[in-house]
């Protein structure tokens, strides 16, 4: 499928990307139902990578290059391939790679468009959990196939947000993270080991928002456009973030970031 450079994802682009991701899904899903046989390296401490991980990439970046192959692809596992439309998709071919190898059920396959610098569509596919989602610019929001609804108001005396913090962040921030959202602010927090499943939480209104101290571009670039849709902001400023930057930001609705805003300008200031 050629598509004009200038095209945002049409209704065509969503079904093809979709079933690119569940095909991926497929594929991950074989290497965790034989987790005792899947060899396990590491890049880094907690930092887990599998051949589940670089199978599932190859075969994404496959996929996508012969459906789009005036597209650039850019993957967590080294896939970098240039393109000439001005258009990219940002893959991350198993979020939560912790807890697949763990056999937990919290990791997703997604894949994100970058056009003129924003997120503008994406499709995350959680195979074990169910759930497919797809969204952006010109594509409404759908759940397992159905349109979603935006997020009801923030409500303080229930609030809880996502939280995630990259191993190379400080102890000290770390710490100032948790003492804000629970002493400043007074709610409950989780940690979920994926930045995609913790986003998909925001969608689904099991929580109201997600604050990152360290996540990658591909940990965010489906989730976003698609939460945007349902009323979900951000603090990132794309203007001035590379493919390869590590982020700090927070995304929820607008009063959301009103209450965290504080946290912003102490923490997310260093990223």
């Amino acid at each position: 499928m050629h598509i004009h450079k200038t095209a945002l994802p049409s209704r065509s682009v969503e079904v093809v990307v979709e079933s690119i991701a569940r095909e991926a899904g497929e594929l991950a899903l074989s290497h965790f139902r034989s987790l005792a046989d899947l060899p396990v390296e590491s890049k880094g401490h907690l930092d887990l990578v599998t051949e589940a991980d670089r199978q599932v990439e190859e075969l994404l970046i496959a996929r996508l290059l012969d459906a789009f192959p005036d597209d650039g692809v850019f993957g967590e596992e080294g896939g970098d391939v240039p393109g000439t439309s001005g258009r990219i998709w940002v893959i991350d071919p198993i979020d939560g790679t912790f807890n697949f190898v763990r056999g937990g059920q919290n990791w997703a396959v997604s894949i994100g468009l970058y056009q003129n610098r924003r997120p503008v569509f994406g499709v995350i596919h959680a195979p074990v959990c169910g759930l497919t989602l797809v969204g952006g610019d010109t594509v409404p929001t759908r759940l397992n196939g159905q349109v979603m609804k935006p997020l009801p108001p923030f409500d303080l005396s229930r609030a809880s947000t996502g939280f995630s913090f990259h191993p190379t962040v400080s102890t000290a921030d770390r710490l100032e993270a948790i003492r804000f959202i629970s002493d400043d602010l007074g709610i409950n927090f989780r940690l979920c080991g994926s930045a995609t499943m913790s986003l998909i939480e925001v969608a689904m209104g099991e929580t109201d928002g997600y604050l990152s101290l360290g996540d990658s571009t591909w940990d965010v670039m489906a989730a976003l456009p698609i939460l945007a849709n349902l009323g979900v902001a951000h603090t990132i400023d794309w203007d001035h973030t590379e493919l390869t930057s590590k982020l700090r930001f927070a995304c929820g609705s607008e009063a959301f970031l009103d209450k965290v805003r504080p946290l912003g300008e102490t923490l997310f200031a260093k990223s």
